[in-house]
């Protein structure tokens, strides 16, 4: 089928809450006429996903679309660690352009995932090729890409709340950025799991990974590279009593001491103010008002503001006289940390609108 037709999408994986999540966004693509998703089970799609009932979506078997590959123009895998690096090439090598959701081909060389996943990689060749998908800040590269790796969802959401920062080198040499994450449960896959049902995290709070998340070493990695030495990252990470979103928020030790308003100068300079130059990432710019010590919420980002949407949310402020700079980021974990921000991944490898499908504000 060529292009002008409307594209067709492979989703392998799709029966879990970043499959579907994918094939949501992608129904309302305007460039995508068919949409194609695997599962293993012989659920039907409506059952699995009853949000998307009336969709004339139908599950096949990875098996099948990989049959079909010659019909496709892209394929995202939302499958465990482990999958995308035994299926991708199989489509890659047939000019279909790939978008993994999962950790396979996230760090630039096979010892990085050995050490983080504990196991060997499967092939270390296309490892190298693939690009890691922050759109914002790897466009070329991305356009040229036949894999792209799409980030964790902290791992995006703590990139845009510190790139600007660290790009401007104003970071203290040595300092580990610190950075509190809370995770809606969605983030924990929709595996039945007894401690986060609603009745167990109802008015709850479950803190994981404090042995350090694997999302830290990405961050570390991708991190470095941006700056061009080495970064270190420690990151805390829990599910809060909410369904999806992430709440973020990183401390930055600064080599000199800086005032808010030159942090957000900073921050609009890089993004841009409102929709100018990065559609999908908002400055909070509103002034600090009021009386000392009082509580002023509209200046950082409300979570509930993002959620179903493609936008990441940024607050600013300083503590400490000036010498530690305070980013509040806030992300749908489904849709800016997962499945929009690989459809803008695939806007940008097929050379569409990089909107796409992806303009819908939050809930």
């Amino acid at each position: 089928m060529t292009r002008s037709e409307g594209l067709v999408v492979g989703v392998v994986g799709g029966t879990g809450h970043t499959g579907g999540e994918v094939c949501r966004l992608l129904l309302g693509h305007p460039a995508v006429r068919t949409i194609l998703p695997t599962a293993r089970s012989g659920a039907a799609f409506a059952e699995v996903h009853p949000n998307l009932a009336g969709s004339g979506l139908d599950f096949r078997s990875a098996e099948q679309l990989a049959d079909r590959a010659e019909e496709l123009d892209v394929v995202f895998f939302c499958t465990p660690s482990g999958e995308a690096m035994r299926r991708a090439r199989h489509y890659v090598d047939r000019g279909v352009r790939v978008v993994d959701l999962g950790a396979d081909f996230r760090f630039a060389d096979p010892s990085g995932y050995r050490r983080v996943y504990g196991a060997e990689h499967a092939d270390p060749e296309l490892l190298r090729e693939a690009r890691y998908g922050v759109t914002e800040l790897n466009r070329e590269e991305i356009a040229a890409a036949r894999l792209v790796a799409n980030p964790g969802c902290y791992a995006i959401t703590a990139i845009l709340a510190l790139a600007p920062l660290l790009r401007a080198d104003l970071a203290r040499p040595g300092a580990p950025v610190g950075i509190h994450a809370v995770n809606g449960t969605t983030g924990a896959g929709n595996t039945p799991k007894k401690a986060i049902m609603h009745a167990e995290v109802s008015g709850a709070m479950l803190s994981y990974s404090l042995e350090g998340h694997r999302h830290g070493p990405e961050l570390e990695a991708f991190l470095s590279t941006l700056t061009g030495h080495p970064v270190t990252v420690d990151l805390d990470t829990a599910h809060g009593n909410f369904a999806r979103g992430i709440h973020l928020r990183a401390d930055v030790h600064l080599g000199a001491a800086k005032s808010r308003d030159e942090l957000l100068e900073l921050y609009t300079g890089f993004y841009g103010d409102g929709h100018d130059t990065e559609h999908f990432v908002l400055v909070n710019t509103l002034p600090k008002r009021g009386e000392l010590n009082e509580k002023r919420y509209e200046i950082y980002p409300n979570l509930t503001h993002v959620v179903g949407s493609n936008f990441c949310h940024l607050g600013l402020d300083v503590a400490r006289a000036g010498s530690v700079a305070r980013v509040v980021a806030v992300t749908d974990n489904l849709v800016k940390g997962a499945a929009g921000s690989a459809i803008q991944n695939m806007n940008v490898q097929l050379g569409l609108d990089e909107r796409a499908g992806l303009t819908a504000y939050a809930l």
